[in-house]
């Protein structure tokens, strides 16, 4: 939110130059983004000042051109040659002397001295939208004869700079979103601070009733979504431009000025963070205000445009025949005022924040109304800023206040009440505050101090603290104020010994993980757990039905929490291929989420929830590509794989004890899974069908593996890390080429292999796979090595043969396998 240094002035005195105002509004909470110099006139009329001609002479070499002497006030008369049809002698006007900035749009030119026809001319004599305070271009500027010479034109036209500091206002502060509500914390803090101050704001005690000649009913029928709702009409007035002070102030915080009507409204809003609006009161029809819900599918245009259709808990307000505005939020196509209205009605209301928030969100709107709105704006603050605004009204727009102040009221807001104990503020603190200090920071806050003992206060908060409603929101409004940095670090440090939990040792392991994929040449990719539903349309493996929908998604892309890291992942693949990066290997920790309505249980609200954190890893594109020692190679499967396994024996788990199995589903056109003999699934990898690839536009193949890290940790609580002497006695390797049915995987065989020796086999490995010609139809040929090695002593032949006849004879009865 931009925040006006001079508007700011206007309710509060101090001292302190923009940035000091700046860093003492972070200091308490309202963090600020920077601060920028801003001028209503751009350039600020430097290098301009107020000159008297004292000759005008026509230019020898010109019929329309003229050479004046000019005194600046400043020494020798300096010579102009001037174009202007009304310059004469003896006239005050506004000269830019040699090396001033003249602006027009963004262009800016640097006066300098020059021959005109022959004739030298040092500056320029200027006409209003030259030097920026107006539009004609008729002759220069006229001046009073009272205007002195010498005087800088900022000076004379009162042209001050302004700085605009750029406030960060946090969901929980709606009372901070307007000047005075800035202001009200800033006071506090020039207080505690010592610098005295007062904070004020324009007396609205020239408000009267003139007439009674348009009295306008308020009807609301929805007190719970409008608590309370004001209105008074202004007749006579008149459209038009606002006057130069009040576009100035809206736009130096970066709002357009469009007529007084609007102009007064978007001042209120910004000043006091009461948005109002303004109706015509000849569209008012049947010289009503209701303020009701309309049924479910009402058509209704708002301003920009468009036609919306109106949810039954849409709180609108309507006249005697039709809708009028959405409350809090936006206004109908056909109810404000315009360049012929010349009765307005005036609204100021307080609309529940949860009615407006939901609205808001249901039409994809977000106003400067419905952002304060949803917050929770001052209750106690309507009367005032309707008032105000009728005066303003009258001020710039002319009329009369027509009608008395209507004002519906279903029950008056309630400060809040807080039980504060003295020791509490300490201990929370970590510092003893003295309890007059403490007195004097929760009044300069507008608490009210309704009971002290010498435990504590009572203290009434006022209901537009939305945020401030327990002891330890007091207590921390008083931290704010008297400065974080004012509570000193202790010399002494009080810590209890501890030991790790799970969730450190998660922690480390999945940092060693992403280590090990780093150096792999992995990167780490971070994708939203919000995710678009319409990617599980029909999908099997993650059914929509298992979503866990949002209530009030941002957008209908991001309506659904995500079942799988793999969308995230194609999403970063498709978005790097696009910029010509297609050579990836990517990986991500992150929540999955789960949702089964046969489990929902109206005691156990999350019954039906649950989550699981994943580790995914991606592969697309080529290993190696472009290098001079080794020709182009596209990634596989296979190297998938081995980061997995690789994987798995970093966190301790032996591969011989995993249950490898093949995986078949809609999300993998060829896939394994690995799971604990107990049938935990730990991990699952494979090749992503084009099906999906081209719903996200992906060219080439993508390998993609899913770790259920919750299970890995698991799996390795008992896992214990022991160390044994590198073998003394050499490894046999034997080989054996086997012939087997095509369904055969080499997962069954490498089974097989270790539940038939488990003391000496110590690997299976497959190095060759052969199917086509001089074999039987429906075969293929497998080629697998077996390393053997005995810990104990050197293997003999009779040992190995022994050995070996026994795999071959299990792996012929199980797998039906024939030697060649």
């Amino acid at each position: 939110m931009n925040i006006s240094y001079n508007w700011l002035k206007e309710y509060v005195d101090f001292e302190l130059t923009p940035v000091e105002v700046a860093d003492a509004l972070t200091s308490i909470g309202l963090e600020t983004g920077g601060v920028e110099e801003v001028q209503t006139i751009k350039g600020g009329l430097e290098g301009l000042v107020i000159g008297e001609v004292l000759t005008c002479e026509e230019h020898p070499n010109s019929d329309h051109l003229h050479v004046t002497t000019v005194n600046l006030g400043n020494g020798e008369p300096v010579q102009i040659v001037c174009g202007a049809a009304n310059v004469a002698a003896g006239q005050k006007v506004v000269v830019a002397t040699l090396g001033a900035k003249l602006y027009d749009g963004d262009e800016c030119f640097t006066i300098k001295k020059s021959k005109i026809r022959g004739v030298e001319s040092v500056g320029m004599i200027c006409a209003e939208d030259e030097i920026g305070i107006g539009t004609s271009h008729a002759g220069i500027i006229e001046l009073p004869a009272d205007a002195v010479p010498g005087t800088l034109a900022k000076d004379y036209y009162n042209v001050k700079s302004d700085y605009v500091i750029e406030v960060d206002i946090t969901p929980n502060r709606a009372d901070a979103c307007s000047h005075y509500g800035v202001a009200r914390d800033l006071y506090a803090y020039l207080l505690q601070n010592g610098m005295p101050a007062v904070l004020k704001r324009p007396s609205v005690d020239a408000f009267a009733v003139e007439n009674h000649d348009l009295d306008i009913r308020v009807t609301v029928e929805n007190s719970e979504a409008c608590p309370r709702y004001a209105g008074v009409t202004v007749k006579g007035v008149k459209v038009a431009e606002s006057p130069e002070w009040l576009q100035n102030k809206l736009r130096v915080i970066g709002v357009r000025p469009i007529n007084n009507v609007v102009d007064i409204t978007n001042y209120i809003v910004h000043a006091f963070g009461q948005p109002l609006h303004c109706f015509d009161a000849a569209k008012i029809k049947g010289g009503e205000v209701i303020v009701k819900t309309t049924p479910e599918g009402t058509r209704f245009v708002t301003l920009d445009g468009v036609e919306r259709k109106l949810n039954e808990r849409d709180l609108m307000i309507c006249n005697q025949e039709e809708a009028m505005c959405i409350a809090g939020v936006f206004g109908g196509l056909d109810s404000g005022s315009t360049e012929t209205t010349t009765d307005v009605f005036i609204e100021s209301a307080y609309f529940h924040p949860t009615w407006v928030r939901k609205t808001a969100r249901r039409h994809g709107l977000n106003t400067d109304a419905s952002f304060r709105f949803e917050r929770g704006i001052d209750p106690n603050i309507t009367i005032y800023c309707l008032k105000l605004a009728a005066l303003l009204m009258k001020e710039l727009a002319g009329g009369t206040v027509s009608s008395e102040i209507k004002d519906v009221c279903a029950a008056p807001a309630q400060d809040f009440k807080v039980e504060l104990a003295y020791a509490k503020v300490n201990a929370m603190i970590g510092k003893v505050i003295p309890v007059e200090t403490i007195k004097s920071i929760v009044t300069s806050l507008e608490m009210k101090i309704e009971n002290e003992t010498a435990e504590g206060l009572t203290l009434a908060v006022p209901p537009y603290r939305v945020d401030v409603q327990r002891d330890c929101d007091v207590i921390e409004d008083i931290l704010r104020i008297y400065g974080y940095n004012n509570v000193e670090i202790p010399l002494t440090l009080k810590s209890s010994l501890t030991t790790k939990s799970d969730v450190d040792n998660s922690n480390k392991l999945q940092n060693l993980i992403a280590e090990q994929l780093v150096g792999c040449g992995f990167n780490e990719i971070l994708n939203n757990s919000l995710t678009p539903a319409t990617y599980y349309d029909g999908s099997e493996t993650y059914p929509s039905k298992h979503l866990v929908m949002l209530m009030n998604p941002l957008s209908g892309d991001l309506n659904a929490m995500r079942q799988t890291l793999l969308f995230g992942g194609l999403e970063s693949i498709a978005h790097n291929a696009n910029r010509k990066h297609a050579d990836l290997k990517f990986f991500e920790y992150g929540n999955c989420y789960h949702f089964d309505a046969e489990k929902k249980n109206p005691e156990k609200t999350l019954a039906a929830y649950t989550e699981d954190y994943h580790l995914g890893l991606w592969l697309t594109g080529k290993r190696v590509s472009n290098s001079w020692a080794h020709a182009d190679e596209n990634t596989t499967i296979y190297e998938l794989k081995a980061y997995v396994e690789n994987i798995l024996k970093r966190l301790g788990l032996n591969l011989n004890n995993l249950v490898v199995g093949n995986l078949s589903n809609d999300i993998y056109a060829a896939a394994l899974s690995v799971s604990t003999k107990g049938g935990k699934r730990l991990a699952e990898f494979g090749v992503v069908t084009k099906k999906l690839l081209k719903a996200f536009d992906i060219d080439n193949e993508v390998y993609f593996a899913d770790l259920n890290w919750k299970e890995l940790m698991k799996a390795i609580r008992s896992v214990k890390i022991s160390y044994v002497e590198v073998s003394k006695f050499p490894a046999v390797k034997r080989d054996l080429a086997l012939l087997l049915d095509k369904g055969v995987q080499f997962a069954e065989i490498e089974k097989i292999a270790y539940e038939t020796e488990k003391k000496l086999l110590k690997e299976v490995e497959l190095f060759d796979v052969y199917e086509g010609k001089n074999l039987e139809e429906g075969k293929k040929s497998y080629a697998v090595s077996f390393l053997l090695q005995d810990e104990t002593q050197t293997l003999t032949d009779k040992v190995i043969d022994k050995t070996m006849s026994k795999l071959v004879k299990n792996l012929e009865e199980k797998l039906n396998a024939k030697l060649r």
